[in-house]
C-alpha cells in the first residue's frame, strides 16, 4: 500500500510544479528551466504510468496471470527509467547547443523558482524513498535527480548573478544528466536481468547446492533453476534424488534452507533413482549419456 501511496504523491507533487515551472521559464527566459520543466512532464507522466502498474502489480494471481501480477510494477519501472534516459539525453542535447549562443536570463526570478523547486522536490524524494519495488526505485531516482537538477539550477543562478558565466546554466544541466543516465542504466539492467531470467543478485548456486546436498537422505540434486520474479520473491525448481520414505519431512527441510537463501517458492520434484532425463535437455551433463545415434 505505501509504495502505491508514495508514487501517487509523487505524481501529484510532479504535475503541479510541471506547469509552475514552465510559467517560471518563459517568465526568466532561463533554458535550464524549461528544458526542465518539459522534462518534469514527461516525469509526471512516466510516474503516472508506474503508479497504474504498481496499482495492479497488487492483484493477487489468477487463470491469466499465474504469478500474479508483479511483473507489472517492474514494467513501471522500464518505462520510467527508459524516460529518465531519454529526458537526461535531451536535456545534455539542448545544453550543448546553448553553450555556443547564451542568451540573457533574468537570475533574480531564476534563485526564486530554484529555491521552490528544491524545497517541493525534496518533499517529493522525501516521501518516495520508502518502499522496495524497482518501481518504487526508479520513481524514487526521478525525484533524487529533480532535488539534484534544482540545487543546481540555484547555484548557477546565484553564480550568474555575482558574474558573468553564463555559460554555466548549460555546463551545470549536463552534469545533472550524465549522473542520471549512468543510475538510470544500472536500474534497467536489473530489470532486463529478471526478465532474462538470470540467477537473483547475491545468490550462489554452488553454495545453495552445497547447503542441500548436506541435508540427510538428499544423494543428489539436478536441475535447479532460480529466478525473481520481481527482484525480491525468488522462485527455485529441482530434481532430489532421495530413497527417504518420509518425503514430506525432507520437503520441508529442503524448504527451509532454501528460505534461508531467499527462496519463497519453491516445486521440489523426488525420484528414488537417477532421473533419466531423455526429453529434458536443459541439464548437459546427464543428456551426454543419452545421444542416440540414428543410421
Amino acid at each position: 500500500m505505501k509504495t502505491e501511496k508514495n508514487i501517487f504523491i509523487a505524481f501529484i507533487l510532479n504535475i503541479s510544479f510541471s506547469i509552475f515551472e514552465l510559467v517560471g521559464g518563459l517568465f526568466t527566459n532561463s533554458v535550464a528551466i524549461l528544458s526542465d520543466s518539459l522534462h518534469d512532464l514527461g516525469d509526471a507522466l512516466s510516474i503516472g504510468v508506474s503508479y497504474f502498474m504498481e496499482k495492479k502489480s497488487k492483484k493477487g494471481a489468477d487463470s491469466k496471470y499465474t504469478y500474479g501480477y508483479i511483473r507489472y510494477s517492474v514494467l513501471g519501472g522500464v518505462i520510467t527509467t527508459t524516460v529518465l534516459l531519454a529526458s537526461s539525453i535531451l536535456v545534455i542535447v539542448g545544453s550543448i547547443k546553448r553553450l555556443f549562443n547564451p542568451v540573457e536570463v533574468n537570475y533574480s526570478g531564476m534563485i526564486v523558482i530554484a529555491i521552490i523547486g528544491v524545497v517541493l522536490n525534496f518533499i517529493a524524494a522525501y516521501v518516495t524513498r520508502e518502499g522496495d519495488s524497482i518501481n518504487q526505485k526508479s520513481v524514487n531516482l526521478h525525484m533524487l535527480e529533480d532535488v539534484l537538477g534544482w540545487i543546481v539550477v540555484l547555484l548557477g543562478a546565484i553564480i550568474m548573478n555575482f558574474t558573468d558565466i553564463k555559460v554555466l546554466d548549460s555546463l551545470m544541466s549536463i552534469g545533472v544528466a550524465l549522473f542520471i543516465f549512468i543510475n538510470s542504466f544500472k536500474n534497467l539492467k536489473e530489470v532486463v536481468d529478471l526478465f532474462l531470467a538470470k540467477v537473483p543478485k547475491g545468490m550462489n548456486l554452488d553454495e545453495l547446492k552445497e547447503h542441500l546436498l548436506e541435508i540427510k537422505g538428499v544423494d543428489d540434486i539436478h536441475h535447479i533453476h532460480v529466478w525473481s520474479i520481481d527482484g525480491y520473491n525468488n522462485y527455485a525448481t529441482m530434481h532430489i534424488v532421495t530413497k527417504v520414505k518420509d518425503i514430506k519431512e525432507l520437503k520441508s527441510k529442503i524448504r527451509e534452507e532454501l528460505e534461508e537463501h531467499n527462496i519463497c517458492h519453491a516445486i521440489l520434484e523426488t525420484e528414488d533413482d537417477v532421473c533419466d532425463d531423455k526429453d529434458c535437455h536443459v541439464d548437459f551433463k546427464t543428456t551426454e549419456h543419452h545421444h542416440h545415434h540414428h543410421h
